[in-house]
């Protein structure tokens, strides 16, 4: 599941990070979960992870042991709601000359 274009024009280790935690919206994830699932360095998702928070579209939940990290119910589309993909390069070149 990807995040609804209106959340989209950010920076994009920013929308990596919502993409992901998106796809695990019930669950949430941790920092080191987000850190293998985004091509990212540490110091990149940690400054995403500020400004999205600073942003209101993350929701931080500590426990005991863990700290969990959950998109914004707003950041979630609803589960019959088509997120349109953006065509790549390859798709665009493909569709101009109709190959």
């Amino acid at each position: 599941m990807r995040v609804p274009p209106d959340y989209r024009d950010r920076d994009d280790t920013e929308v990596a990070v919502l993409d992901a935690l998106v796809g695990r919206a019930e669950d949430g994830m941790t920092v080191l979960e987000l850190r293998s699932g985004v091509d990212a360095t540490i110091d990149e998702v940690e400054a995403a992870l500020a400004s999205l928070k600073e942003a209101g579209l993350i929701e931080v939940e500590q426990t005991d042991d863990r700290v969990r990290i959950y998109p914004d119910d707003r950041v979630v589309p609803n589960p019959g709601e088509q997120i349109e993909e953006e065509p790549g390069l390859f798709e665009a070149i493909r569709d101009r000359f109709g190959l």
